[in-house]
């Protein structure tokens, strides 16, 4: 791909982190804004800025100029933790943040969303699979799709890029594989589990981020965007295949705890879409 300028917000987060490499390694000259204060790791290719994006008096003026060509939005507050009053009261921060950027004159913008916009379902999410988020997250994220949509499609290239469930880099996650490593290193030897029967759509980190680099790049391609593998696997078995690739002297206790009521037995990206655009501009 040819050289162009890509900002992207939250760059030193888990996914973000992976995306601005993904990106550096295609060619692209990247603007990577981080919270004041981080210390986190960024690719030192990119052009890191400290600047908070949320703020009502950030303008895009203060990166400097030009305008980025694509902008990437990755920064969100308490992604992990799904009830956080902080979805729903920065929901018209991240609203003013996206239109300001097209104010400003980018003319991409892709923004990061989640499985949870859709709450409860079935099967294969397809791009127009109906939501009903039922997690303060999950309902601040599909919000945020809807309004964007409404203020923006006709202004610029816009996408909006789903994600499901990550892995790997697990020592800057919070998930059950990050949950593991620490009781690995407390010294537990078995760890309490559900039965493991449900089936997710698990991704690696890594390719999370080429993902969204070659997605966000690509010219023309707007809409809803699963990112992800396609490939359903049960939790006992991605949680078994951990323990037994990184041989970790632990055992699961299955059925120590309940499976939760409301998840599904099974739900996972429909990975169309993402296979044609990575084989085309992959």
């Amino acid at each position: 791909m040819s050289a162009t300028t890509v900002l992207v917000t939250g760059a030193a987060g888990y996914v973000g982190r992976h995306v601005v490499k993904a990106l550096l390694d295609r060619g692209a000259q990247v603007v990577a804004t981080v919270r004041p204060g981080s210390r986190a790791d960024v690719d030192p290719r990119a052009t890191v800025v400290a600047a908070d994006v949320l703020d009502p008096d950030f303008r895009l003026a203060d990166l400097g100029s030009p305008a980025p060509a694509t902008a990437i939005h990755l920064a969100w507050q308490d992604g992990f933790t799904h009830n956080a009053p902080s979805h729903l009261l920065r929901l018209t921060d991240h609203f003013r943040f996206l239109t300001g950027l097209a104010d400003s004159g980018v003319g991409r913008i892709a923004v990061l969303g989640t499985m949870h916009e859709v709450g409860y379902w079935e099967g294969a999410i397809q791009a127009d699979t109906p939501t009903n988020p039922l997690s303060l997250y999950g309902v601040a994220k599909d919000a945020l799709r809807r309004s964007t949509d409404i203020a923006l499609r006709d202004r610029v290239e816009l996408q909006w890029l789903r994600c499901y469930y990550i892995y790997g880099d697990d020592r800057n996650n919070q998930s059950i594989f990050t949950r593991i490593l620490e009781a690995v290193d407390r010294g537990q030897t078995t760890f309490p589990f559900t039965s493991g029967k449900n089936l997710y759509d698990f991704i690696d980190v890594a390719e999370l981020g080429r993902q969204i680099a070659v997605a966000a790049t690509a010219p023309g391609v707007t809409g809803t965007i699963n990112c992800c593998t396609g490939d359903p696997m049960s939790l006992a078995d991605a949680v078994q295949g951990f323990i037994d690739t990184n041989r970790l002297p632990i055992t699961l206790e299955f059925g120590a705890y309940p499976d939760r009521p409301y998840d599904s037995p099974g739900t996972w990206g429909d990975a169309g879409d993402i296979r044609r655009i990575m084989a085309e501009f992959g």
